[in-house]
C-alpha cells in the first residue's frame, strides 16, 4: 500500500476553484482503483497552502493511474480547469507506505 501525498501552493484569491478542482478528483482517484483520504484547504496559519492524500495497493498501480489519466476525458478536463484558472501555483509529490497497528 502507498499513500500519495500533495502539497499544492495555491492562489488565496482562487481557493473557490481550488476547491471545484478538487472535487472533481476525488472520484477520478476512486474510479481508477485509488482511495481517496481528502483534500485539506487552508484554515488557520498559512493561506496559501492545501494538502490531499490519497492511497493506491501498490506504487505500480499508482503508477498505471497516472499513465491512464493522461488519457482520460475526465482527467484531462481537471487538468484544463487547474490551468485555465491559475489556482495552483506548484504543487510536490511524496509517496508514504502507512504504518497499522
Amino acid at each position: 500500500m502507498v499513500t500519495c501525498y500533495l502539497r499544492y501552493v495555491v492562489d488565496p484569491y482562487k481557493l473557490v476553484e481550488f476547491e471545484k478542482y478538487a472535487k472533481m478528483w476525488i472520484p477520478l482517484v476512486n474510479k481508477f482503483g485509488g482511495v481517496h483520504n481528502g483534500y485539506f484547504l487552508p484554515s488557520e496559519g498559512a493561506n496559501n497552502i492545501a494538502l490531499a492524500l490519497f492511497t493506491f495497493p501498490s506504487l505500480a498501480e499508482y503508477e498505471q493511474y497516472r499513465i491512464d489519466s493522461f488519457n482520460d476525458p475526465e482527467c484531462l478536463a481537471a487538468f484544463d480547469y487547474a490551468k485555465s484558472t491559475r489556482c495552483i501555483l506548484s504543487f510536490e509529490r511524496s509517496f508514504f507506505k502507512p504504518v497499522f497497528e
